[in-house]
């Protein structure tokens, strides 16, 4: 199968491309939330290290690492909107 059959057939889905661009809003909207405030995904991941951490409080990042996660949330943002637009 070649490469243009295979484009084409991931282009003309049966009506299944709408959760396709459900999910990219979805991660569009996590990635907003990494870019503005990054501590509510700390503080949502830190319930999770329970059990597995002594203390999740004191794994939470420095500012260096909160402006690390602004860094990477605009790069996937970029990401998330080239894949929008391209499925547009």
């Amino acid at each position: 199968m070649n490469r243009d059959a295979v484009v084409q057939a991931a282009t003309n889905s049966d009506g299944g491309g709408w959760v396709f661009v459900l999910i990219l809003c979805f991660f569009l909207v996590m990635g907003l939330v990494q870019v503005v405030r990054p501590q509510l995904l700390w503080k949502a991941n830190s319930r999770l290290q329970r059990g597995w951490v002594k203390n999740p409080e004191a794994t939470e990042p420095t500012s260096r690492g909160y402006a690390m996660n602004r860094v990477v949330g605009v790069i996937f943002l970029g990401f998330v909107v080239w894949m929008l637009i391209q499925r547009i």
